[in-house]
């Protein structure tokens, strides 16, 4: 009997169908991927990188996006062992490894030999998703951000992604930063709570597919802390999200931030995963 034929290679635009399958066998955990393939259509200079596949007797079975982030989808043990060799030549390092825990950790203990220390590794972050109402009264001052706020909701942002990522986006990225921002305002995706010239909540979508987005950069403004402003703010996003968007919203969070994961779990968020991040 002959062996198992496995092979990866850089997906194409032919490959799209194919990919879609693979990433909609999760459509919540794989909608970062979703999003980058209808996106770009898998074409490498709309990716600025590559999405590799995993073919096991020429069907494809797992994805792996490679570019400022390497994020593999559907993969097990031998696919993430496949990738880790291709990607362990590449030229190009990443900002960050995410996605499933089991895969990026797999994965990052290939790399890490190669690629030296991470400046930081979150091994344990859940992943959850709401696909009905809040379970608390949403704060009816959640809105979309216009676009001549940019320069309101800017420094929120700037201070969310130093405190979340550690590093500042203005010294690491330049304009490309703001124009991201300013893009998100743009699509209808930035969400703040504003008074009196001050951004007091925000946060944005960062990811969409077919009936499920995901969203990114939450942030309470620091003197507020505590004081029970985020499950009733989230609530208001995931209010107008599910009218206006997708009907399921999810996010991750990192565990030991316990403040944060009792607000989404107040506001209806339940556990769909668990993933892990390796800032590079």
């Amino acid at each position: 009997m002959l062996g198992t034929r496995t092979e990866v290679r850089p997906l194409t635009p032919v490959d799209l169908a194919e990919f879609r399958r693979v990433v909609d066998a999760d459509p919540h955990a794989n909608v970062f991927l979703r999003h980058r393939g209808d996106l770009t259509r898998l074409e490498p200079r709309w990716l600025g990188g590559q999405v590799l596949g995993f073919f096991v007797d020429g069907r494809l079975r797992s994805v792996c996006h490679c570019g400022a982030n390497v994020v593999p989808g559907e993969a097990g043990a031998e696919a993430i062992d496949a990738f880790a060799e291709v990607i362990a030549t590449s030229p190009v390092r990443p900002a960050s490894i995410a996605g499933e825990q089991e895969a990026v950790l797999r994965l990052w203990s290939t790399l890490e030999p190669i690629w030296g220390p991470a400046r930081s590794v979150r091994p344990d972050q859940p992943f959850l998703v709401i696909d009905h109402a809040p379970t608390v009264a949403p704060d009816l001052r959640v809105r979309r951000v216009a676009l001549d706020e940019l320069d309101l909701l800017y420094p929120a942002c700037v201070q969310m992604f130093t405190e979340e990522v550690g590093v500042d986006p203005e010294s690491t990225h330049g304009n490309l930063y703001r124009a991201r921002v300013a893009q998100l305002v743009t699509q209808g995706w930035s969400f703040a709570v504003i008074e009196d010239g001050r951004v007091l909540f925000k946060a944005e979508i960062g990811a969409l597919g077919p009936g499920t987005c995901q969203l990114q950069g939450v942030w309470v403004d620091p003197a507020l802390r505590g004081g029970g402003l985020a499950a009733p703010a989230v609530a208001g996003v995931v209010n107008l999200v599910r009218d206006e968007v997708a009907p399921t919203v999810s996010l991750y969070v990192n565990r030991h931030n316990e403040r944060a994961h009792r607000a989404y779990l107040r506001a209806g968020f339940r556990q769909h995963g668990t993933f892990a991040t390796v800032l590079l």
